[in-house]
């Protein structure tokens, strides 16, 4: 039987990644202390921890996925109108704002499914909170489960 303490707990892991607006790395560091610390005394409050580990894992191995596609089309769309080799000082430059190129296009539609991504990120942190509240498991979508 579930207690108020371990559904509390469970719910307190999953809330505690939002320290990441706080502390860096406060998504990893709280759900970590949390769970090494009370994983021993509950195999509900043990399956939670690892899922929102998991999860934050997973999330941080796709925005660097995400960046390093995204942040190259940017780089060169910036970089297509500025000529390095004739570079004379700041009198002669300027940037090249012309039509948009594809690359831009595909770069801000990269963006725009991160913003995506983090809205559903929260969305999910949210639900899994409640569901720990609730006493019931939650498994997050799209989680890698690096820790079994």
């Amino acid at each position: 039987m579930l207690t108020n303490h371990q559904k509390n707990i469970a719910t307190f892991i999953h809330l505690s990644t939002f320290s990441r607006f706080i502390i860096p790395f406060g998504n990893f560091i709280g759900p970590i202390i949390l769970w090494i610390s009370n994983k021993d005394k509950s195999e509900f409050i043990d399956e939670h921890g690892k899922q929102a580990i998991n999860f934050q894992i997973s999330i941080l191995l796709y925005a660097i996925i995400l960046g390093t596609l995204t942040i190259p089309f940017f780089i060169f769309k910036i970089f297509n109108g500025i000529d390095f080799i004739d570079f004379n000082g700041f009198n002669d430059f300027h940037i090249n704002m012309g039509k948009p190129s594809p690359l831009l296009y595909i770069g801000g539609g990269l963006g725009a499914i991160a913003v995506i991504g983090f809205i559903l990120e929260l969305i999910f942190i949210v639900m899994a909170s409640l569901k720990a509240r609730d006493g019931k498991l939650y498994q997050y979508p799209l989680t890698i489960n690096f820790l079994k």
